[in-house]
């Protein structure tokens, strides 16, 4: 039976003839004599990720990217050379300063991937659906006898996997350059610290590839899904916070108030600020890179009072960015939702 099935096989030729369809791959098993079929979602994923690491825009933003980061590790390099390190860290968590740290000249690396890692999402995300659209292919691709949510998963988790392979490629070359520069190797504290900061950089990148690749689906023209993108991410990157400002100042409590009032007002503006993306970023990865940072949010006096200064542990930094790292997650889920049912439901032809 093995020895027949091996001759139909080859002299009908079906594995090149799977090959030329591109839908499925077909390889011959000399061991066991059957055919294995690999899944049609990741060859639509594999499809896709070669096609953005061969785009000339990725090239491009991944040049632009390891500028930054070769320039924020030598600002902090020279930050620690001119001895700008604080004393309580000196000793403790001395390696975080690669990523936290810098000389004035340049914002640190955390700063830069907060900046450059909604470009990037956007980038990979912007012309998903309406490039297939404009081309002709969506329909060709939905006459194949694959699911209809294969397309739009397919791209979401290529962008996803390049963007996690990126990253995650970005700090190992910090983290090995740092060492090989400052001679200090990491703690295991520290190595988890750097890892789950750069999740967290992965998780955010997130949130924009799925926003840009909602307006793909919204949007017929890969301009005006690209547009509309980038002016959402001006709005809270520059605008929001003009606005913030305004009202702050509109209802600032007088100088006759009570302490409940001027309570309720910083809690008020602290909460209209963690409405920003942005901002839960930054605030997470600033507790997860920095271990002296205690509250994230205002505290009285009784709460100060008789805290003992230190570093936390990572246990405990994790806690205090489990609000920040819910939100980041819920607003990823949100974008990719409504992107999923808008696609599912218009008609292609």
């Amino acid at each position: 039976m093995g020895n027949s099935l091996r001759s139909f096989v080859e002299q009908f030729n079906l594995s090149e003839w799977w090959r030329r369809i591109g839908s499925e791959k077909i390889v011959l098993d000399s061991k066991a004599d059957v055919i294995r079929v690999s899944h049609p979602f990741w060859v639509m994923v594999s499809k896709e990720v070669s096609d953005h690491v061969r785009s000339w825009r990725f090239k491009i933003l991944l040049i632009l990217i390891l500028l930054t980061c070769m320039g924020s590790l030598y600002t902090s390099i020279s930050a620690i050379s001119k001895g700008s390190v604080p004393r309580e860290l000196e000793s403790e968590f001395f390696f975080l300063q690669l990523f936290t740290l810098s000389d004035g000249t340049l914002p640190p690396f955390h700063v830069f991937i907060g900046f450059i890692g909604p470009l990037l999402g956007i980038s990979m995300g912007f012309d998903a659906v309406n490039s297939e659209k404009t081309s002709g292919t969506l329909s060709r691709i939905m006459s194949q006898p694959i699911h209809r949510d294969y397309l739009l998963n397919s791209k979401f988790v290529a962008a996803l996997l390049v963007i996690s392979v990126l990253f995650f490629a970005l700090g190992f070359l910090v983290m090995g350059l740092g060492l090989m520069i400052i001679g200090i190797p990491p703690s295991a504290s520290e190595f988890i610290r750097v890892l789950f900061f750069i999740f967290l950089s992965v998780l955010y990148v997130a949130f924009w590839l799925n926003l840009s690749i909602y307006f793909s689906v919204r949007f017929r023209q890969a301009t005006t899904s690209a547009l509309t993108a980038i002016a959402v991410w001006l709005f809270f990157t520059v605008f929001y916070q003009i606005f913030l400002s305004l009202i702050s100042r509109a209802i600032m409590p007088g100088e006759m108030a009570t302490p409940e009032q001027v309570s309720y007002y910083q809690r008020l503006i602290y909460n209209l600020v963690r409405i920003l993306p942005s901002q839960l970023y930054s605030d997470a990865t600033a507790t997860v890179l920095v271990p002296s940072i205690r509250s994230l949010s205002p505290l009285s006096m009784e709460q100060v009072r008789g805290a003992i200064p230190g570093s936390l542990s990572l246990g405990q930094s994790l806690l205090i960015v489990w609000p920040q790292l819910t939100g980041l997650i819920a607003a990823t889920i949100v974008c990719f939702a409504l992107s999923y049912r808008s696609f599912m439901k218009e008609e292609i032809r």
